[in-house]
């Protein structure tokens, strides 16, 4: 009999640890090095803001925060190779705003965007900037436009690839506005930023976060931006909209995800740290001016609820101008 109950109070506490060890190590997490996937590279907006996150996590939590560059695609190989990672809380992505538009464009990809990432939180959004280098002789959006009209698939604009959002935005611009330009696809906001500064193409659209510093410091000339109202960041510049495109606005965004599965509890503890990182004086300042953001600091849920209303919207813009990829 006495053996038997000691079988019975084994078995229940072995129930007991097996319940709580998710909880336990969600607490400790994380006991060793975290991966944070940056699928772009160097040089754009994403990167920077991976390592900045990394930087403080690492001080906040003692473990060390890795960034990995794997880019290519528009982001999807280091997307997918995170999709694919062991959902232990050891390995997460930040997008760019191209996540929500590569479904409809890379027949290929390797994996389901919703099915196969968890949400962690949306960091921020920003409107994007149109800018040309200051040695072109556009001075306004209006001037691109006309100068375009004037000469039909002459005049270039580059963005950061075919199906991002400046080149879905461009597609939607161009046919509100009876014109036609040709479009350069870059790997990222670094080279494309070179190409405007150096003149090679006529313009570029990005992100505030890639173009804002180089507008600020003269090396390009912005011509419009692509929120409702202007952008704090940039006062000066007026909108597409202050320029004949009425109601019209499309705004870049950041997010981090995790591999489906991966405890909600440690979900919960990232999120709840990076908030709390958001609220820091110099990462809220270099945010919101440096790089020109929005700052949202999501939960999990809303960042869920964003990528689909992402997607809905501008898989239609693909379809409907049969977009291809690079």
């Amino acid at each position: 009999m006495v053996n038997k109950l000691i079988r019975h109070v084994g078995f229940a506490l072995g129930v007991l640890a097996v319940a709580a060890s998710p909880i336990a190590s969600a607490q400790q997490w994380p006991t060793k090095p975290v991966t944070f996937v940056s699928p772009f590279p160097p040089g754009g907006s994403v990167d920077p803001l991976a390592r900045l996150f990394a930087a403080k996590l690492s001080e906040a939590l003692g473990q060390q925060f890795i960034v990995e560059n794997r880019t290519g695609a528009s982001g999807s190989i280091g997307t997918g190779y995170v999709a694919k990672a062991p959902a232990d809380g050891y390995t997460f992505v930040f997008v760019f705003d191209t996540h929500a538009t590569n479904p409809y464009l890379l027949p290929k990809m390797t994996y389901d965007t919703i099915k196969d990432l968890t949400p962690v939180m949306l960091v921020g959004t920003a409107p994007m900037a149109f800018a040309t280098s200051p040695s072109k002789p556009y001075k306004t959006f209006t001037d691109y436009v006309n100068a375009a009209k004037a000469k039909p698939d002459t005049l270039s604009y580059g963005s950061v690839g075919s199906g991002s959002l400046g080149h879905l935005a461009m597609t939607l611009l161009q046919k509100d506005g009876s014109f036609k330009v040709v479009h350069v696809p870059y790997k990222g906001g670094g080279p494309m930023s070179i190409d405007i500064m150096g003149s090679q193409i006529d313009g570029g659209i990005g992100s505030i976060a890639v173009l804002g510093n180089h507008i600020r410091s003269g090396k390009m000339r912005a011509l419009a931006v692509t929120s409702e109202t202007r952008a704090p960041s940039l006062p000066d510049v007026p909108t597409m909209a202050e320029q004949g495109f009425k109601g019209f606005s499309a705004e870049a965004w950041w997010a981090v995800y995790a591999p489906a599965g991966t405890p909600k509890a440690i979900i919960d503890k990232l999120n709840a740290e990076m908030v709390k990182i958001t609220k820091q004086p110099d990462v809220y300042k270099q945010l919101t001016e440096t790089q020109g953001m929005n700052l949202k600091a999501s939960t999990p849920e809303a960042l869920a609820a964003f990528t689909q209303s992402e997607m809905d919207r501008w898989s239609k813009v693909i379809k409907e101008n049969n977009i291809k990829p690079d």
